[in-house]
């Protein structure tokens, strides 16, 4: 496993000094080939000084909240999204199918708990073997 993951970062680094904006690349494994692809990772995050608003103000923020959510997954710009399970600073994740991290910074610049200043976020970009499915 070790050896894997250490070719995969050779790979990875081959590939982004090729390229300013590689997208996908392929990683062979003996006889089987991985289109390994770019995704963006957006971990929303506590806000400390958040606003205090009344409860009603936050269950409409929450439920714009997940409109938003659910209107750019059907669009197909956002594969999955989801709180964690504690009460953590750190309290979801997103991951987003974009071209570019400018794009998903816009996606979620827009979202209404993040512009009402309940949430903020840092996007990363991610790489996974393109068709991944969670299981």
């Amino acid at each position: 496993m070790k050896n894997i993951i250490i070719l995969f970062l050779l790979l990875l680094t081959a590939q982004l000094a090729h390229s300013q904006t590689p997208r996908e690349f392929e990683y062979k494994d003996g006889d089987t080939t991985y289109v390994m692809k770019q995704y963006f990772m957006g971990f929303l995050m506590r806000v400390p000084d958040k606003p205090e608003l009344d409860s009603a103000k936050v269950a409409e923020i929450q439920q714009e909240h997940l409109d938003y959510m659910s209107a750019n997954g059907k669009s197909g710009a956002l594969l999955i999204a989801g709180p964690f399970g504690d009460d953590g600073d750190m309290r979801g994740i997103v991951i987003y199918d974009v071209a570019t991290k400018a794009e998903a910074d816009s996606i979620i610049s827009n979202d209404p708990a993040v512009k009402a200043g309940r949430l903020a976020i840092d996007v990363k970009p991610w790489w996974a073997a393109k068709g991944s499915v969670l299981k």
